[in-house]
């Protein structure tokens, strides 16, 4: 490969790079300034987080059924079903609730904020607003940002509990009572997995949301270049959860010592 088009594509990564975390921190710094946008914080809320809670309940409740099955498969040679509960649990709050529930969101939502926002980019609503003096960034960057800071936990949450559900459900066809799959669970897990539960769709939320107004915001070539943003934000914000997962299990495996 010729030498000038690597520095040409380091040069474009170096600078993506440097104008994410620029747009993260101004965006970190505007969520605690006023003024905060209530309305349009509870509009985003609705939109990227309520909206999104059906496809999450789905994904729960299918992944525990599947975690269930096969733990039940392996389990019963050894007459240790009745540890089913803790396996789902343990598997479902520490790794793949967190990870599931973020890439669904991230097809969903990183898509839906990057065509929004690519779309008033090439409409010029975006200059539109600059030149009445409205900060980008406090207007439509911060919003979004808190609203999935809220969301992507809830949602979460609320696939582990489906999850749960689901291998229960499962696991009642081989004979497991609701007491003896309940009971299994503290044997499995401590109070920090609950922590990494709730930690990691945090920064995962954060990672769609940014990913999706840096692209978005960044979009050019009008309506065909809106389709390829789209594309090119869920594609990254999917990878960038898949390899902050990685890294972030390592810490809190760090932290348990």
């Amino acid at each position: 490969m010729d030498i000038a088009i690597i520095d040409k594509l380091m040069l474009q990564f170096f600078s993506g790079l440097q104008g994410y975390f620029a747009l993260a921190g101004r965006t970190f710094v505007r969520i605690f300034r006023r003024p905060f946008y209530y309305r349009e914080f509870v509009l985003q809320f609705d939109k990227l987080g309520f909206s999104s809670l059906f496809i999450c309940i789905l994904t729960g409740l299918f992944t525990g059924m599947v975690m269930a099955l096969q733990a039940l498969i392996q389990l019963k040679p050894f007459a240790a079903t009745s540890y089913v509960g803790g396996m789902v649990a343990v598997t479902m709050i520490k790794e793949l609730g967190p990870v599931l529930a973020s890439l669904m969101v991230a097809g969903r939502v990183g898509s839906a904020i990057t065509a929004e926002l690519g779309t008033m980019v090439v409409t010029e609503q975006v200059d539109a607003m600059r030149v009445e003096g409205t900060d980008i960034v406090k207007r439509l960057v911060a919003p979004r940002v808190k609203a999935m800071l809220l969301a992507m936990p809830l949602l979460t949450v609320v696939a582990d509990v489906v999850s749960l559900l689901g291998g229960y459900i499962m696991a009642s066809g081989y004979g497991i009572n609701p007491t003896m799959y309940i009971k299994g669970i503290p044997q499995f897990m401590v109070f920090q997995d609950l922590i990494e539960g709730v930690a990691k769709p945090t920064c995962f939320g954060l990672i769609i949301t940014m990913t999706g107004c840096y692209v978005g915001l960044n979009t050019r070539g009008g309506a065909e270049g809106v389709g390829a943003a789209a594309k090119q934000a869920v594609v990254l914000s999917s990878v960038l959860i898949l390899v902050s997962d990685f890294f972030l299990t390592k810490i809190f495996v760090a932290f348990r010592g």
